[in-house]
């Protein structure tokens, strides 16, 4: 991979990583319209989504400190918990969906049309993250579980599963970016402990910097969600999911 290559992936993680349009779907959208063969790009994909995190921990570094932290974490386990199990129980299947760029066009279409009118779909309710249930969590959970389909995304999943548990607009996205850090830190680890071995110097190069730039992107990526959902719901990032997805598909073809 190239350092141009390496710096548009990065940074397209970053910006796509927290929004509802699937970072793993940009990813392989952008692996093949540049056409890189890396036979490592499975886990550089997965691990530069690590620097994406930190800049959640970076940003709400007050609540993951806070002194009362019991119920913050506990939720973010039993969140964490369907994802977990079902990776380690279909990582070949979802491994060999990282292959298979159609499953990405199909699935940003798909939710992008949910989007579009999951405004009016998922009315938001009055909870907060701090006073959702854990009950709430695990549901929310399960619902992140489908965001293992390349292109279906992790945001968009947890934040319609946060707002059908009654969650405010803001709770529901905040609990998205929070649940993102357990669970996409197991899913990096993973890959990187799992195909150590047949990491070059140059693919772990790649990643270390990767990271770097998935912070800095994301950084900003994140205060521009909040303020755009606030703002303007979710359904505009329907449309471009559709219309994205629409242009993946005919380049496949």
């Amino acid at each position: 991979m190239t350092l141009v290559e390496n710096l548009i992936l990065s940074v397209v993680e970053g910006l796509t990583e927290y929004l509802p349009v699937s970072s793993t779907g940009h990813l392989m959208m952008f692996q093949h319209w540049l056409g890189i063969k890396d036979p490592n790009i499975d886990t550089y994909i997965i691990s530069i989504q690590f620097g994406a995190i930190l800049s959640v921990v970076f940003l709400y570094w007050k609540r993951f400190f806070q002194k009362n932290w019991l119920p913050f974490y506990t939720k973010l386990v039993i969140g964490f918990i369907p994802a977990a199990v079902l990776g380690l129980l279909f990582d070949d299947v979802l491994e060999s969906m990282l292959q298979t760029p159609i499953i990405v066009a199909f699935s940003l279409i798909a939710v992008g049309i949910f989007l579009v009118f999951m405004d009016k779909i998922l009315k938001e309710g009055d909870k907060t993250v701090d006073s959702m249930s854990y009950l709430d969590a695990f549901i929310i959970g399960i619902i992140q579980s489908f965001a293992m389909i390349p292109g279906t995304s992790r945001s968009a999943s947890t934040i319609a599963g946060a707002l059908g548990r009654k969650l405010t607009k803001t709770a529901a996205t905040e609990f998205s970016f929070f649940l993102a850090i357990p669970t996409l830190s197991a899913a990096a680890a993973y890959k990187m402990i799992k195909n150590w071995d047949t990491l070059s110097a140059s693919n772990i190069s790649d990643i270390a910097i990767g990271n770097v730039l998935s912070f800095i992107t994301a950084f900003f990526a994140v205060k521009f969600f909040i303020q755009m959902v606030q703002k303007n719901g979710f359904h505009i990032f329907g449309y471009y999911r559709i219309i994205i997805g629409i242009i993946f598909l005919f380049t496949l073809l």
